[in-house]
């Protein structure tokens, strides 16, 4: 009898689904079964009909669409996946006895206040991805028992990479251009992965917030990414600005108070990264 934990992880071609899928590879402790548009999770009947011949020992759902801007004229789609999407992955958990680790987001915080945001704070998110994973948390919550709610921020690494794209335009000469002056934490793929590695082996559940320590505006963060890999360029402000919160700094406070574990200060990963990125010669 296999003594590896299963592990099922839902929208694992995007960034941090692929991160996970990476993180694990060749480690002999768990088993992985990945799915993305192949079982979509707006599809019910796909999901709980995956769950049933798999029988993951844990579920964890990176499954969202995430583009602020599609998410806002396309309002349908957005809870279709986020909010449904989280509900079908849920009542699959819960029939399977499965630990489901929920991955959402800073943007169900209106940003109003320039204060970091605990877990213990009532979210009141104004955009419609906001509203939507928002509405997938609720679900989670109220659909199975053995949850994990994870909110991070700003994530970069793997597909999609905004700091990578960033050095290469830099590279050409090209000038950054930021959508909105907006402040939060960037993250890194890998510093996540690594905490919901840690709460797979855990009896925790609830909600967590888990982004790197330190907060800064995301124009401070890319003329740092800049200034760490030696590089020069300009860092601009769009004109347009999109609708995200313009202040959704998360405080780890579950994590601080449980002492399960500690995020690292942002310089300190973005750091870490950018040496990796020299490792690859993309610095």
């Amino acid at each position: 009898m296999s003594l590896q934990t299963r592990i099922w992880i839902t929208g694992a071609g995007g960034r941090l689904g692929s991160a996970l899928v990476k993180h694990f590879d060749h480690n002999t402790d768990y088993e992985i079964l990945m799915s993305d548009t192949d079982v979509p999770v707006e599809d019910e009947k796909q999901v709980i009909r995956f769950a049933n011949l798999n029988h993951p020992d844990v579920i964890i759902n990176c499954a969202a669409l995430s583009d602020v801007e599609y998410c806002e004229k396309n309002p349908d789609e957005a809870y279709k996946i986020n909010a449904i999407g989280a509900r079908n992955v849920a009542v699959a958990a819960r029939m399977i006895n499965a630990k489901l680790i929920h991955i959402s987001t800073d943007d169900v915080f209106n940003g109003v206040n320039e204060e970091a945001h605990n877990e213990f704070e009532i979210p009141n998110p104004v955009t419609v991805y906001g509203k939507s994973k928002l509405a997938g948390e609720t679900l989670v919550e109220r659909l199975t028992d053995k949850h994990v709610i994870v909110r991070s921020s700003w994530l970069y690494g793997k597909n999609y990479d905004l700091v990578e794209q960033a050095i290469l335009k830099a590279k050409r000469h090209e000038n950054i251009i930021i959508p909105k002056q907006e402040y939060s934490t960037p993250t890194s793929t890998r510093s996540l992965v690594n905490f919901i590695t840690t709460l797979i082996g855990l009896h925790e559940y609830g909600l967590f917030h888990a982004s790197d320590r330190g907060s800064c505006s995301r124009k401070e963060f890319f003329e740092t990414v800049l200034k760490k890999a030696n590089l020069d360029a300009k860092v601009k402000v769009a004109k347009d600005q999109e609708a995200r919160p313009a202040y959704s700094v998360l405080d780890n406070m579950m994590l601080r108070i449980t002492g399960i574990y500690a995020m690292p200060e942002w310089e300190d990963d973005l750091d870490a990264y950018l040496e990796r990125l020299r490792d690859r010669g993309v610095l």
